[in-house]
């Protein structure tokens, strides 16, 4: 069975773009394939967040995976810091890594321009230990963004340098999984681009349902159309795409024929798609509130997928070190 690797940073809740993206992509390979999916608190220490923060995020995110139906029966589920083989791996894959390769990604330089203040080596060596965490396991495959093709291609760069250095035939490559047929871009309230935390128009799986109202009817329209039929803008488009991913199929279509006809009320249709958007969220919000009652389960789910990571990277890391020349 192939192995599949894929983290998210814990920065802050799972909202829909991330369930109706990665986390659904998950469920499905979860059942498919030879999954790790891990919780990447050593990546967030880029912002150095403070350690109430890291536990209080990590725990969320755990409770979180779980309440979406990521069965740990099924796919190992680790805190990324509780392997520390892959900060070992990631310090081997640093001596072969270079400067000037480094500092040419496109998400360091937007680093470098949006925070100068905080320029740290952590994120000029992002690619490197995302790297480590993929090839650690030997992952064949990485469900990714299309934001991150330029880390894969650095992931696949380590791999491929490693085993030319050592001439071994050691790490695969890993590809880049989009699951297109299966991943859907949630647009964000605000009328243009995703869904995302950093952008603050987000609706989060754990929002109650005062939240998440008070989000939809606060989402950007328009005046209304003028002319039967016409192309939606997009932050009406957005609206009508949020409406077709958690709505019934008759009632996009009745909402659709009223812009169609140019007979559009916004208000009515924000209040159906606040309705629509809690009866999605109500049984993952319930489930979330009460993993995040019962900490010794989850630190039991952490432990025990930590100790089924570890047991894979350990046997990795072994061989790495006897092909580099150190004792094994």
């Amino acid at each position: 069975m192939e192995t599949v690797v894929s983290g998210i940073r814990p920065t802050g809740n799972l909202h829909l773009g991330n369930y109706f993206g990665a986390v659904k992509s998950f469920l499905q390979m979860q059942h498919e394939y030879n999954c790790y999916f891990f919780i990447a608190d050593w990546h967030s220490l880029t912002t150095h967040p403070h350690p109430d923060n890291i536990r209080k995020s990590v725990k969320t995110i755990l409770a979180e995976y779980l309440a979406c139906g990521i069965d740990p029966e099924k796919a190992t589920i680790y805190i990324q810091s509780d392997v520390r083989e892959v900060a070992e791996l990631y310090l081997y894959l640093n001596m072969n890594a270079y400067l000037g390769e480094l500092e040419r990604v496109t998400s360091f330089k937007d680093k470098v321009r949006s925070q100068p203040n905080n320029v740290n080596a952590g994120l000029l060596t992002y690619p490197s230990l995302m790297a480590a965490d993929i090839i650690i396991h030997k992952a064949v495959k990485v469900p990714v963004g299309k934001d991150q093709e330029q880390n894969m291609e650095m992931a696949r760069k380590f791999a491929r340098r490693f085993n030319n250095i050592y001439g071994v035939d050691y790490f695969p490559e890993p590809a880049s999984f989009h699951l297109s047929e299966k991943a859907v871009k949630v647009p964000g309230l605000d009328g243009s681009g995703k869904m995302g935390k950093s952008e603050g128009n987000a609706i989060y799986l754990i929002d109650d349902e005062k939240t998440i109202k008070s989000k939809v009817m606060k989402a950007v329209t328009d005046s209304g159309p003028t002319v039967p039929n016409s192309e939606k803008p997009e932050p009406i488009a957005n609206l009508f795409m949020m409406m077709d991913i958690v709505s019934t199929p008759d009632t996009y279509q009745f909402f659709n024929e009223k812009y169609n006809a140019c007979e559009i009320r916004y208000g009515d249709m924000k209040k159906q798609l606040a309705e629509d958007i809690n009866l999605f969220c109500k049984p993952i919000r319930e489930r979330i509130n009460d993993m995040l009652t019962d900490d010794a389960y989850l630190d039991r789910i952490a432990r025990e997928g930590a100790e089924k990571a570890a047991a894979n990277a350990s046997k990795t890391l072994k061989e790495v070190r006897e092909i580099i020349g150190f004792r094994g």
